[in-house]
Formats: structure tokens, sequence, C-alpha cells
């Protein structure tokens, strides 16, 4: 178990901090409108109405204490700074920050923020990924260049083996796992295994080539 403060309970910070502890963590939920708080007050572990662009109101919440905190409150510029800062200074390990643009993001980097996150734009791009192929089951974005994608073996690969198929030379993309029809996962498979209907490959790459398995 983990323990996790989030700050700000709108929409986004009410998701994170309510689905947080279904998972079994410790969840601090803070936010300065008390009607806010009181929407998550049995969801979450703790729940407290106080202004976290007050330094001293994080400490006597002991926020230090806690593995990671969430600043939810991406609308102001200002106030997720601030709270930032005030989350840095009284020695919270790690600091996720919701931001609205890139320049929001730069000021957050800049103050010391761990992690900067775009909700919209990464809610965007895997929603975009399932739409663009219905053989696109799974998807990460590791960075804004490279993915790792889980998706159905493509007809044209049936009953041909990994090395036969030259993937990584001819499709500059790297097999890391397969699953067989069976729902069986082969983590780092030889190049003797031989891809069958029903089955699905892991894939890491570039998104831009990955992206070219579709037509396939």
């Amino acid at each position: 178990m983990k323990t996790f403060v989030v700050i700000g309970l709108g929409r986004f910070g009410n998701a994170v901090a309510t689905e947080l502890c279904t998972l079994g963590h410790e969840v601090l939920a803070i936010d300065a409108d008390p009607e806010k708080v009181q929407k998550v007050v049995d969801l979450v572990t703790h729940a407290v109405t106080g202004d976290a662009r007050d330094a001293a109101v994080l400490r006597a919440l002991g926020v230090r204490n806690y593995d990671c905190a969430i600043v939810a409150t991406g609308n102001d510029v200002g106030n997720s700074a601030l709270i930032t800062l005030n989350l840095k200074e009284v020695g919270v390990k790690q600091v996720v920050c919701k931001a609205q643009s890139h320049v929001h993001r730069k000021v957050l980097e800049k103050i010391g923020a761990d992690r900067v996150i775009f909700p919209e734009h990464e809610m965007g791009l895997k929603l975009a990924q399932g739409l663009s192929s219905s053989n696109v089951l799974n998807f990460i974005e590791l960075s804004d260049d490279f993915s790792i994608v889980e998706l159905a073996v493509p007809k044209v690969w049936m009953g041909k083996s990994i090395r036969e198929l030259d993937i990584r030379a001819k499709h500059h993309v790297n097999v890391i796992a397969v699953r067989g029809p069976e729902g069986v996962l082969d983590v780092a498979p030889g190049g003797d295994y031989r891809l069958v209907q029903g089955g699905r490959i892991v894939v890491l790459g570039r998104t831009e080539y990955i992206n070219l398995l579709h037509s396939l």
C-alpha cells in the first residue's frame, strides 16, 4: 500500500483520489471547497477542507509523510505553482501535477514538479489509438515517440515464425511478448516462435512504426 495526497477535488482530482483508495491505497484528499470535500469524505481515507497554498496547512496535515502528492488544481497556473512549491519545501517525496498548457508545464517543472501530465491530451491519445484500428487491444505511451502496443496478430503473419518475418529489421519494432489464443503470455519469445490465428503480439518501438502495422 502507498500513501497519496490529492489536492484539488474537481472532476480529475475526485476521480484520482477515489480510484487510488479503491485500489487499496491510503488517500488524503484536500480542497478549499467544503462541498467538494463532503462528496469524497466516504470514498477516501481522509478528506480535509484546507488551503494548500498555505505551507502551514500542509505541515499541519503531515503531507511530508506521504509517498506522493497529486496537484489536481490545474486551471490556475499561479495556484498550482504555489502549491507545488509548498509541497517540495515541506519535503514531499514525489509531486505529480496537472497542467493545461506547455507553458504551465515548464513553470511547474522549473519549481520542482517530478512529473507533469495533461489528462485530456493523454486520454485523447489513447482514444485515438483505440479508434484508429480495431486490432489495438492495449496501448501504453512511454514518451512522445515510443509506445508499447498489444495488437492482434496480422493475418499476413499467421503461420510464420518471428525469424521468418524478420520483424525488427523490416518493421523497426521489437516483439517483447506473445499471447497465445488460450491467453498464456510468453515473454521474450525466441525467433522460432510461430504466430497463429487468434494470438496477440506485444510490440515496442516508435509510435510511427507501430502505426504502420495496422495496415498489414
